[in-house]
Order: C-alpha cells, then structure tokens, then sequence
C-alpha cells in the first residue's frame, strides 16, 4: 500500500530531482500571520500514488502545517519536555527552549546564552547537534542530554553533555561531560574538510538507555575499529557507563551497540503494537549510493569497511567514495557474511538520507506506525511501512519546498515537529 503526500507548491529549478510523477498536490489555503509564531499555514490534501487509489479514502489524512519558527541558524535537533516545552539546538549556536507563550530562551551554548560553553566550537558539519530528555524529566530529575563538538581535549573531540533546566526554562547548571571522547575529524583530508561524519543523533529508547550514533570521520580504520567511538551506535546509562546487554564483541569498547556504521544521523524505535517493538531503526547516509534504514540488533555490525580496496583509488587509503554498490558496498555482506542487513536501501536521486521517525497514534490513520526518513538531497521524506521482520515492503514521497529537513519529531501533542536547513521549525497536524 503506498502512502499519503505531504507537500507545498514551489517552482522546481533546474538543480531539482524530485520525481513529480509520485505526487499530487492540491493545496488548500494559506494564511499569513504577522507574528513570528505562526508564518504559513496550509491545509494540504493527502494523497495516494495510481497503486494504491483503491484504498478507502478515509484512511488518508489531511494535514495542516504551520510555520512555527523561522530566523533560525542551522537548526539541527529537537526534543519536548514533559510540560510541552520545545528545545532545540542550532548547530553553530547551541540550545535554545521555546515557551508556551512563544518567548524564546537562549540556554547553553556561545555567548548570548545563559551558560556559556567556551570549549564548543562549530567546524563544518560539526557544533551543536542531538538533544534528549530524561525519561525522569517529569519526576523531577529535569536533565537534558546535548550532543556537541568540544576542545577541551586536543586535538577536539565529540562529546555528550548533561544538563539540569531549572524551574522556568531560564537557565541550565550542572554540566556533566558524560562521554568525552567520541572521535572527531580535526584536519581535512582527500575524502572531505574536517568536521565530517560526526552523526550526532541522540535519543532515549523505550528500554530508558539513552542511543548515540557517531561517524566514520573520513577515517578507513574506524568503522570496524572496536577501541574507538567513531562510526558507532552506543548505548549507555545516564551518566555515560555501558548499558547492559551491549553484546559488545569481545575486547571492545563495552559502549558500543553496534558498529560497522559510516554516518548515521537518525535514530527511532519501533513502537508499541509492532513486531519487536522498541527496535531501534537507524538512518544512515551512503557515499555515492545507498542510503540505508538498518534495524539494529545488539553486537551488530553494520558492514562498512572503507579500507584496502582492491582496484579502487583511494585518497588517503579512505575508500568510502571510490566504488560503486558492488566495489565498495554500504553493507560488505561479502567481508561480513553476518552484517545486518538493511531494512531499506535508496539509491535515487537527492539522497542524504538523516532523520527517522516512527510515526504513533491513531490520529496518523493510514500513517499509523509508518517510517518516515528524511531524505535531504531530494528535499523530501520517504514513508515505509515495514513487515514483521522489519524490512520495508513499500514506500512513497514526501516532497519538500525548497528545504532540507533535518529532524523529524513527534510532540506531546501527537502531532509532527520538523526543521529545515532555511532555519524554519514546522508543525504538521493530522486532521
């Protein structure tokens, strides 16, 4: 069954690859609002694709999005509080909450915030990424985790902050640097600049642990390197020891969930009422081909392996972009006959594949339980649905208007949070 199309109309320029013929839009209304809470509402009409016309029409939503935010440097991640709080971070600025009554707070991060971190510094692809709240939160621990570039160490490095907001969402304390030693790319190479591939998506799974996915760094050792952080999944406790169950092979790092990864930039868990729920799915940029889903299992080895490539030119022996699906495959099932394997590969154009999302509640009718990933080459989102063994058995499109949607998450409300590369924050509504 294909999928229901969000989208806003926009002239397509010549750069544009987004494939029309999936789509239908039929746009509704839009009004202007003169503050900066509300810009741009429009009520779309969701769609399906020819396959699937013989669905109830019923099962489709219509959506109406909103404009929430604009203005914004580089907004990257966000996460709601248990009192419906919106923080987000911006990657070359740092943490920020917006209130109910619209008023935003400038909390951690360069000057202007109300705790300044003199160590973060924001360095091509890097600064300011994930941010998670404690599942605590409402009981009153009122911790925040902040995924973030940091030179306390030289050369720089990753690394995971704890923070405690206090009771107005006017300040942060007690800094903890709970992991500190995620690698970091600090010196271009032949493969890119420096600050490449740092992934940064954190988020807590329903087992309470809380989920950091790193990069490769442009580094061919890395991926399969279980001593070091880089091109990893880690699943730690709240204060940044190893969880139980890691199922970490033996003499490496107990931190590390999975590896064998190149740059995951999204993480989301199955939820409740699917199979294996609270699996958590990773979304993961390829190089010039395959952008992967992966269903992750614990001890798991993700494939990739940029290294000693028979045949391929590789600058400074990182072979990550020197092959195609065959010569240097996103998951080396040859090298690893027991690598896990995608749930979902895309090799289309406007690949850059980042946030994922598990969509939960009834409200999403047709879209209930669905995957979305955010693909922000072709400016839009991918909708799977998944069987039971979590592979994907169809998907359709989401198209996006002249931006590149860089998280994708779910309020309090129920409703869809995103943000884009042309600083916006939306809200998309079900109706």
């Amino acid at each position: 069954m294909n999928l229901p199309i969000i989208t806003r109309h926009r002239t397509l320029g010549s750069g544009d690859e987004i494939k029309m013929s999936r789509v239908r839009i039929r746009v509704l209304a839009c009004a202007i609002a003169s503050t900066l809470l509300v810009g741009c509402v429009a009520v779309v009409a969701a769609t399906r694709s020819p396959a699937s016309l013989s669905a109830a029409s019923a099962e489709a939503p219509k959506l109406t999005r909103t404009v929430v935010m604009t203005g914004l440097q580089n907004p990257w991640d966000i996460a709601f509080t248990s009192d419906g709080v919106m923080l987000f971070t911006e990657k070359c600025r740092g943490v920020s909450a917006r209130l109910a009554d619209g008023k935003t707070v400038r909390l951690f991060g360069t000057s202007g915030s109300a705790l300044v971190a003199p160590d973060l510094f924001c360095q091509g692809q890097s600064g300011v990424h994930g941010i998670a709240i404690d599942p605590d939160f409402a009981k009153g621990t009122r911790d925040i985790y902040v995924f973030m570039a940091s030179s306390l160490r030289k050369p720089g490095t990753n690394r995971v902050v704890r923070l405690t907001v206090n009771a107005d969402y006017t300040s942060v304390g007690n800094r903890t640097d709970i992991i500190e030693d995620i690698a970091y790319k600090d010196a271009a190479n032949g493969a890119g600049g420096a600050g490449a591939h740092s992934g940064g998506r954190i988020r807590f799974g329903p087992d309470r642990f809380l989920y950091v996915p790193t990069g490769d760094n442009h580094n061919a050792t890395l991926p399969q390197d279980l001593k070091r952080l880089g091109a990893k999944v880690l699943r730690v406790n709240r204060d940044g020891t190893a969880a139980p169950g890691n199922n970490t092979p033996a003499g490496g790092d107990p931190r590390i969930f999975t590896y064998g990864h190149r740059n995951v930039q999204g993480i989301t868990f199955r939820p409740q009422g699917q199979p294996n729920a609270g699996q958590p799915f990773t979304a993961e940029h390829g190089p010039n081909h395959s952008d992967e889903v992966t269903a992750l299992v614990a001890g798991g080895n993700a494939g990739w392996d940029p290294q000693n490539r028979p045949g391929l030119r590789c600058p400074d022996n990182y072979c990550g972009y020197a092959g195609d699906p065959t010569t240097m495959p996103m998951t080396d099932s040859q090298r690893f006959p027991n690598a896990m394997p995608p749930s979902w590969v895309y090799n289309g154009s406007g690949r850059g594949m980042d946030s994922a999302l598990f969509l939960d509640g009834k409200q999403w009718r047709a879209w209930t339980g669905r995957l979305l990933v955010s693909l922000m080459g072709g400016q839009r989102i991918a909708v799977l649905q998944l069987d039971a063994r979590g592979m994907a058995t169809n998907d359709a499109s989401v198209e996006l208007p002249s931006a590149r949607t860089r998280t994708l998450v779910q309020g309090p409300d129920g409703n869809l949070y995103t943000a884009n590369d042309d600083g916006e924050i939306w809200r998309v509504v079900p109706n």
